[in-house]
């Protein structure tokens, strides 16, 4: 997924400040939390340092909020901060995950590095950092674990490997297991950043791997839309519309994430194999038919096959695998129903 900070326009000034990250009846805490878990791809146990986000109604039920790989904990903006998190239209009080009602909790993504150097991480682990956490916070039992992506991917593993400690799933854009196509589209852009890697250039080639997975998370409807000018002749060749939007995109993910980090979460995601049956949580699943990475007929399977009750929406949007950052005030409605159906 594409989601990443965004200086904040007046605007969204606003809105931080409506969500109430400036209010002083909401309690915070932004830290780090030593646990230890067994890391599926390690041969021991060890300890890690779970950077957290922790906010919102003192006292309240807390919720879980994941997003995607290039998603930090930083899921809304906090006082003095430069940045609108990456989920500020969605989470703040009076919003759909209300922070007059709930506390928001948000990890960064653990990595190899961090487990000290085992061979991969998997969205198992994620759950169990996430659990160990909410053990070592006092919190018990999570209100509900709202997922986008591979966001979603970890609550599936969370519900499955710890389901007294989770009264209900929303999923978004995410399932079970990774559909194959979307699979090799990301093959083919971890081989794009170990190329560079190899030729002394990993800036540029991770560059180009973002430019190729804009590609996949937005709708051949949005680029039809934004993108069918015609070409214009610079700098000895031709350059296409779209090609300026990619390339910005290139650039900015360069500025704030490196290397080792894609390549694990990407590969994270690839791994990921969740057996549905398995999940007895209520769970609400949002799709969206332009979604090619994610296609609808992997969340009816999961559907189908998970063990407690669940329920399908599926909303129209141009914006793809992206519509979950995008659909704003149709979600709203979504989240604000599946919460309270806890």
């Amino acid at each position: 997924m594409s989601s990443q900070p965004q200086p904040v326009p007046p605007a969204v000034s606003a809105l931080v400040a409506a969500a109430g990250a400036m209010r002083p009846d909401l309690t915070t805490q932004r830290s780090a939390r030593r646990v230890t878990i067994s890391p599926k791809y390690g041969s021991a146990p060890c300890e890690v340092d779970v950077r957290y986000l922790w906010c919102g109604a003192p006292d309240a039920p807390t919720v879980i909020v994941q997003g995607g790989i290039s998603a930090s904990r930083d899921v809304v903006a906090l006082d003095g901060e430069t940045e609108a998190g990456w989920w500020q239209a969605q989470v703040g009080a009076g919003l759909p995950v209300d922070l007059d009602r709930y506390r928001v909790l948000s990890i960064d993504w653990i990595t190899p590095a961090d487990l000290g150097g085992v061979q991969a991480v998997s969205s198992e682990d994620q759950a169990d950092a996430l659990a160990a956490l909410v053990e070592a916070l006092g919190i018990g039992r999570v209100h509900a674990f709202i997922g986008s992506s591979y966001g979603a991917m970890a609550a599936l593993a969370f519900a499955a490997r710890h389901p007294y400690a989770l009264g209900r799933l929303v999923l978004l854009a995410g399932a079970h297991r990774p559909h194959p196509l979307a699979t090799a589209q990301r093959s083919v852009q971890r081989g794009i950043v170990r190329l560079g890697l190899d030729c002394g250039q990993p800036e540029q080639a991770l560059a180009l791997a973002r430019q190729l997975a804009m590609t996949t998370y937005r709708g051949s409807e949005e680029f039809a839309r934004r993108f069918n000018a015609a070409p214009e002749f610079r700098d000895g060749r031709f350059h296409f519309p779209v090609e300026d939007y990619l390339e910005h995109a290139g650039r900015r993910f360069v500025e704030r994430f490196d290397v080792e980090r894609f390549l694990a979460l990407s590969e994270s995601i690839d791994l990921h194999d969740v057996t549905p049956e398995q999940v007895a949580a209520p769970a609400t699943l949002i799709g969206f038919p332009s979604d090619r990475l994610v296609p609808l007929a992997d969340l009816c399977e999961l559907q189908r096959r998970l063990y407690g009750p669940a329920t399908l929406e599926v909303v129209e949007s141009p914006y793809g695998h992206d519509a979950f950052l995008k659909e704003t005030d149709r979600l709203a409605p979504l989240l604000r129903d599946a919460l309270a159906g806890c």
